[in-house]
């Protein structure tokens, strides 16, 4: 009977040391949870994600350059390539958004400056990141009588310079800087206008191309 009583408190002794041992090994592996790495990860994507916002703006293509050759859907869905004008002058103009202020304004100048550009021989084009159906919508509501080019990705915008950093009421952000490119016969860059006063720019351009 002894020994059996020995036994019998062995196994409890055991039991208490192994139910005791238990809770000590959960202690152990509760800080294991690397709460402080999460952190670190999610500031790094957010550091990346402002600096692909605020990137830098391209260079403007310069006067006395080759103007860059590109393709771009138009006001009524075909294509049109620059090179193709290539024995014409091409007065190309960027300009933020359709059917606004000073965007209407400037189209509604080169429309009414139709017979003088004419004399020239200049094809006018319109380029701003809206769509084909935008754009048609825009030349019917002001009767425009040129090309709209639909840049939608603005990678032409950046080709020529044109997709700049820009602030407004102290709010920085990329977009359309109002500019003129004025293409001689040849395809080179014969004059720009990089700070673009729309009341006034088709006397500009009519000026610039009567330089050729």
């Amino acid at each position: 009977m002894a020994r059996q009583v020995k036994k019998v408190v062995s196994k409890k002794i055991v039991l208490k040391k192994t139910a005791a041992g238990k809770p000590a090994a959960k202690a152990v592996r509760k800080p294991a949870v690397k709460k402080p790495a999460v952190k670190n990860v999610t500031k790094t994507v957010v550091k990346k994600a402002v600096k692909v916002k605020a990137g830098a703006a391209s260079d403007w293509v310069e006067e006395g350059s080759q103007a860059p050759d590109f393709t771009l859907p138009t006001h009524d869905g075909t294509k049109l390539k620059l090179s193709s004008l290539k024995g014409t002058p091409v007065v190309l103009y960027f300009y933020p958004k359709d059917d606004t202020p000073g965007c209407t304004r400037e189209a509604c100048g080169f429309r009414d400056a139709k017979a003088k550009l004419a004399k020239h021989k200049a094809v006018v084009l319109g380029i701003s990141p809206d769509s084909p159906k935008s754009h048609e919508q825009f030349r019917k509501k002001y009767k425009l009588s040129f090309t709209l080019l639909a840049d939608e990705g603005h990678a032409v915008a950046e080709q020529f310079g044109a997709w700049r950093e820009k602030n407004m009421y102290g709010k920085k952000s990329m977009g359309i800087a109002r500019s003129t490119f004025i293409i001689d016969a040849a395809g080179k860059v014969a004059k720009v206008f990089k700070a673009v006063n729309v009341d006034e720019h088709d006397e500009q351009v009519l000026e610039a191309l009567a330089a050729l």
